[in-house]
């Protein structure tokens, strides 16, 4: 749970980021890949994580400009472009609307009551849980998959170290 604006938003820049990343390395193909016949698609994943910039700030009371609902999955540039300019605005709109020391207040959010500083992290947790199921459906589907939290399985190649088996 974040307990200042800054803190939240210096982890958001961070983690935003890194979903870029992940999101720069979809191509069209990639979109369709699932797990499972009935399961969620890699595409439909990237525009869950996209919207839901929008949604749950929106639940908290915050708006930014984002689509209203996962509905048909665009183009790997509209994501791209849709996410981005969404990460930006959750940073400064959060800054805008909320100050350190309301953090600890509690705001109805899905049927519960979570406090703000919970609400930002959980927007957090919400795409690194996402990015983890996207980076198997992208190596299911013969993408190279950009390091997260550390190099990705190419990457120590390049950085001439032998990958871990």
């Amino acid at each position: 749970m974040y307990r200042s604006i800054e803190d939240f938003q210096t982890d958001w820049g961070h983690e935003s980021e890194k979903t870029l990343n992940v999101f720069r390395a979809l191509t069209e193909e990639s979109l369709a890949q699932k797990v499972t016949e009935d399961g969620r698609s890699l595409g439909f994943i990237a525009w869950h994580v996209t919207v839901t910039l929008g949604e749950m700030l929106g639940q908290a009371g915050i708006k930014i400009d984002s689509p209203a609902t996962v509905g048909e999955v665009p183009a790997v540039a509209e994501i791209l472009s849709t996410y981005e300019k969404g990460a930006k605005l959750v940073g400064e709109e959060v800054g805008k609307a909320w100050k350190d020391e309301e953090l600890n207040d509690e705001i109805p959010m899905y049927g519960m009551n979570w406090k703000k500083g919970l609400t930002l992290h959980a927007l957090i947790a919400h795409q690194i849980h996402h990015r983890g199921q996207m980076t198997v459906l992208m190596r299911q589907a013969g993408l190279r998959v950009p390091g997260v939290y550390g190099p990705a399985r190419e990457e120590w190649v390049e950085y001439g170290m032998a990958a871990e088996a």
